[in-house]
């Protein structure tokens, strides 16, 4: 595995923010270092969790059975399946995406991880509840379904680009 300019790049920037930072004010860098290690460590179960999940996953599963499940061939059935998949499921940003690029390591299409993501973030049936409480039961759920139908959107669009359609 190669690191990339860019990699280098953003490691140099922030090396070099981070030394500013501790020149301009010591304490108050020890505060952030502090403060961003307590955050790590309340994301880190998390994470870990659903990294062994995915991680299970792909294990069990083979490339030819992701691809024949939400590979590109499965099609409209797949982002479909993807897309329901998104939706029950609670996962953080910072942790869908790895997922995501898992996923299509292991064989998935490239529409099937759009709509995948997209129900992720913008579909929310285990916080509907919540959602009701708070912007009332109309309002959730014409939030729920337009995200729904923009999912298929997304994969419509990556469909196009990536020339899977």
């Amino acid at each position: 595995m190669t690191i990339g300019i860019d990699t280098i790049i953003f490691y140099s920037v922030a090396a070099v923010l981070t030394v500013l930072s501790l020149i301009k004010s010591r304490k108050k860098t020890k505060q952030a270092f502090i403060k961003a290690w307590k955050a790590f460590e309340n994301i880190l179960p998390q994470f870990i969790s659903i990294l062994v999940v995915v991680g299970v996953a792909l294990t069990l599963l083979d490339p030819q059975t992701i691809s024949r499940i939400i590979g590109a061939e499965s099609g409209w059935m797949g982002v479909a399946l993807a897309t329901v998949i998104g939706a029950i499921t609670l996962m953080p940003g910072f942790v869908a995406f790895p997922t995501a690029a898992l996923l299509l390591t292991g064989g998935a299409g490239y529409m099937q991880i759009g709509a995948f993501v997209s129900s992720l973030m913008m579909v929310g049936v285990v916080t509907l509840p919540v959602e009701f409480k708070y912007f009332g039961k109309r309002a959730a759920l014409l939030r729920n379904v337009f995200a729904l139908a923009f999912s298929f959107v997304v994969a419509f669009v990556i469909g196009k680009v990536m020339g899977e359609l």
